[in-house]
């Protein structure tokens, strides 16, 4: 087949390819930019996944569910992604590879109405490219 001739004539290449970024999920306590227990144990993993590529880059995504003010939530969910960017360089890993971001109450993984507490929206997404 193609990709047997592929894979047999060009394998150098082919190791070049960039791997698939893998993504974390970290769930954080009620209005807090605190992990929950399980989440911290959560650590260890994201950091021997980052130290096992080449470029070991993490994107940390904090969200927030939709209780609370807007604006509060923007700031709570860059909050959590510094929080988690923090813990990382603690455990030392350099902190120019770690890209923290907020999203707010915008992208939920549960969709609720306004005010409604859902925990698993309280989350960052940790993406190790």
């Amino acid at each position: 087949t193609n990709a047997d001739y592929v894979r047999e004539r060009y394998p150098v290449l082919l190791d070049l390819t960039p791997r698939t970024p893998q993504q974390f999920t970290l769930n954080f306590l009620p209005g807090s930019s605190t992990l929950t227990p399980e989440s911290l144990s959560a650590l260890s993993a994201i950091l021997e996944a980052a130290s096992a590529r080449s470029g070991g880059e993490i994107v940390v995504i904090g969200h927030t569910d939709r209780q609370g003010a807007a604006d509060a939530n923007d700031a709570l969910s860059l909050q959590r992604a510094n929080s988690i960017r923090d813990l990382l360089v603690q455990r030392g890993f350099r902190p120019e590879l770690i890209q923290p971001v907020g999203r707010g109450e915008r992208e939920p993984l549960v969709p609720t109405d306004d005010d409604v507490p859902e925990p698993r929206n309280r989350r960052a997404d940790v993406i190790v490219r």
